[in-house]
Formats: structure tokens, C-alpha cells, sequence
């Protein structure tokens, strides 16, 4: 068997020996999921890429657990192909398929050490007995385990208990590693540290990561790119800066962090950027890429951190948009203040004001007017458009 570091040389993002790109890894063509009138995933494609760290990220019931579960061989698709390395997998079993799971119970057998549990794969594969307690130390050495092997399952605490279950997943050398919500059971402090080293240890393994999670920054923390998913469906794919900084829909705009939505007409060109025309009759720009040429009423956005808020000033500065409205609560929140500010239009805008230590000027109390002001780029259009069918 070769080595589990020399079989992924390759760090994410990297070229293949030949200079290639990337291979896909995964690839799901129209895939969908019925349990009974349910729709749980709906005619999702999707490729995945080697060596990625590739997060399905949604709420409760949107698919994303189903749609790993069909990668995995645990569920089996209605509709459409399943493709691991170029083949069709969709009516393989699971073991049959190169892969390795990772659950958020950890599903760990309590009656066996360790060591047993990290080899459990490779007795039943037929290792030869004289290789597995060197393939079993050298895992352990790469989750930070070494000398655990005679321990109890029982005697270890829950980031201990993770670390095993990534052992025993990744010791069988699977060409894919499948997380499902693996940090869920962990307290706060601990599931930020083992983000940390989820991530640095794909890095240096180099394997594909498909991992699930409701957890936002989880899933922005640690990955290379999020499918955000709702009802079934794929909302949009991509770097984790670019869902959030570019939202493409209402539901991703709020569900991936806070997001202050506002309704306008689509004005005239302004360079670079088209003039909105808001309710209130005020004037904000956009970069002219985002509006669609058949766009005429839309929503535009703006996160709570970009907007900086300052006295009664109508009117852009130094080209900046301006909007006014009147302070409704302002809540010191410790590395920032939070103000809720009700505009012309009716809207209700959150703003974080980033507590610097420094100023000297009185911060704006409810009922104050004030004007909010952010750069024109920092703003985004999405569309409204509703998702699918409820997914499981």
C-alpha cells in the first residue's frame, strides 16, 4: 500500500505533474432525491475538484446530509449520475465506492481500544497483519495521536474521539473524505480549534473534503468553496469571499452572514456604475456588471460592517453612496456598537460600527438623524427567486 503522504503529494490548488488543471473528483449530473411526495434533493450538478476542500452548506432540511449521503452509497438517487474519479458510482454500495465517512456521532466502537478502532478498516480488507500497526501509528502520528493506541474510547475526550474517527476514515487511503457535521458535538472553544486543524490537515494530505455543516462561518473558515443550498437546490457555488461579498440570491445574502436589502429602480449609467433610483427618491450607485440588461426594479444589499454611519449630511461624498434615516438602538456589543437605523423608505438597516478605542466623537443616540455612507462597490444586487420543494 503506498504511503498515505505520498499518495496525495499534491496540495489543493496545485497543477497535476503534467501541468494539467485539476481533476474533478466528484461529479453529480442532475441528481435528484424522492422520499415518498417529498423532493429532498432536486436535480442538483455539481463538480467537485481533487484535492478540494468543498463544503454543502444550508439549514436544517435543505438536502445538503442526503446529497452527501448519495455520494457515499448510503442512499441511492432517483434521478441522474454519480460520478467518483470518471465513473458512474450511483448503484454502488458504499463499499465499494472510494470514499470514507466521517459522521457527527463519530460511530466509534466503545468496546475497542484505539488501536482497534483505527484498524478496523484495514482487517476488513484483508491487510496483511504485519502492516497494520505501522499503518495504524503513522495516522495517528498525522491527527496528533501518537501513544493513544491502548487507550478506551470511553477514556478520551470529544476533539480525542474526532481525531480517532478522522484516523480510522483516513487510514484506508479513501480518495474522498465525507464529513457530515463532525464538529457538532464539540463546545464552541474546541470546534474553532479543530477547524482550524480540519483544514491544516487536508492541506497537507491533499484529498478531497466534502463536508456538511449549518454552520456559516464554519463553513467560510475552512473552505476552498460553499455550495450553498436551500430546499433542495443549489442557491450558488463558489469561494467563500465571493458567495459572501456577491451574493446571488435573498436567501443567500441573509443566510451567509447579516445583510441590509433595500428596493430600488434601476437609473441611469454613471460610468462604471448604474445610478438607484430608492423608494425614498435618494440616489445610491452599483458596479454597472450587476445589473441584469432586463432588470428594472431590484433589490440591492450592503453588509451591516461596510456602512459607516455619521451625522445628518445628505448627499454622496467623495463618491460615496448616502442614504438618511433616523438612529431606532444602538447596542455595545464589545469589539463593535450595532445600530439599527430606520431609512426614508421604511426599511430598517443594521449597522456594526467597529469599536475603536479612539474617537472622541459621541456615538449617535436613538431617535438621532443620521446618514449612512458606503462605497458604491461594496454593493450588491440578488434576485428574490424562491427555492424548490422542502428537502431532507
Amino acid at each position: 500500500m503506498v504511503p498515505l503522504r505520498a499518495r496525495y503529494l499534491r496540495a489543493p490548488g496545485t497543477l497535476s505533474p503534467v501541468g494539467k488543471a485539476r481533476e474533478v473528483d466528484v461529479r453529480l449530473a442532475g441528481v435528484t432525491k424522492r422520499f415518498g411526495d417529498v423532493v429532498a434533493v432536486d436535480d442538483i450538478s455539481l463538480d467537485i475538484l481533487r484535492g478540494e476542500f468543498f463544503s454543502l452548506l444550508g439549514p436544517s432540511g435543505c438536502g445538503k446530509t442526503t446529497t452527501l449521503r448519495m455520494i457515499g452509497g448510503f442512499e441511492l438517487p432517483d434521478e441522474g449520475a454519480i460520478e467518483l474519479a470518471g465513473a458512474d458510482v450511483a448503484g454502488l454500495p458504499p463499499h465499494r465506492r472510494d470514499v470514507n465517512t466521517v459522521f457527527q456521532s463519530y460511530a466509534l466502537f466503545p468496546h475497542l481500544n484505539v488501536f482497534d478502532n483505527v484498524a478496523y478498516g484495514l482487517r476488513r480488507r484483508r491487510i496483511a497483519k504485519d502492516h497494520i500497526p505501522g499503518q495504524v501509528r503513522r495516522i495517528l502520528e498525522l491527527v496528533d495521536m501518537p501513544g493513544f493506541e491502548a487507550r478506551r474510547i470511553t477514556q478520551l475526550s470529544g476533539g480525542q474521539q474526532q481525531r480517532v474517527a478522522l484516523a480510522r476514515a483516513l487510514v484506508n487511503q479513501p480518495q474522498v473524505l465525507l464529513l457530515d457535521e463532525p464538529l457538532g458535538a464539540l463546545d464552541l472553544k474546541l470546534r474553532k480549534q479543530m477547524q482550524l486543524e480540519l483544514k491544516g490537515l487536508q492541506h497537507e494530505i491533499g484529498i478531497s473534503f466534502i463536508y456538511v455543516t449549518h454552520d456559516q462561518e464554519e463553513a467560510m473558515t475552512m473552505s476552498d468553496r460553499i455550495a450553498v443550498m436551500r430546499n433542495g437546490r443549489i442557491e450558488q457555488v463558489g469561494p467563500p469571499q465571493d458567495v459572501y461579498e456577491r451574493p446571488a440570491t435573498e436567501f443567500v445574502a441573509g443566510f451567509l452572514g447579516a445583510s441590509n436589502l433595500l428596493d430600488g429602480t434601476v437609473g441611469a449609467p454613471d460610468g462604471n456604475f448604474r445610478t438607484i433610483d430608492l423608494l425614498s427618491g435618494e440616489k445610491v450607485r452599483v458596479l454597472a456588471g450587476s445589473i441584469d440588461g432586463e432588470q428594472q426594479r431590484i433589490k440591492l444589499g450592503v453588509r451591516p460592517e461596510k456602512i459607516r454611519i455619521a451625522g445628518a449630511a445628505p448627499g454622496s461624498v467623495n463618491g460615496e453612496n448616502a442614504i438618511e434615516g433616523t438612529v431606532r438602538d444602538a447596542t455595545f456589543v464589545g469589539v463593535s456598537n450595532v445600530y439599527t437605523v430606520a431609512t426614508r423608505d421604511g426599511h430598517v438597516v443594521t449597522v456594526y460600527a467597529q469599536n475603536l478605542g479612539t474617537s472622541t466623537d459621541r456615538p449617535p443616540a436613538p431617535g438621532e438623524t443620521v446618514t449612512l455612507k458606503w462605497h458604491p462597490e461594496h454593493t450588491f444586487v440578488v434576485s428574490g427567486r424562491e427555492g424548490g420543494a422542502d428537502g431532507e
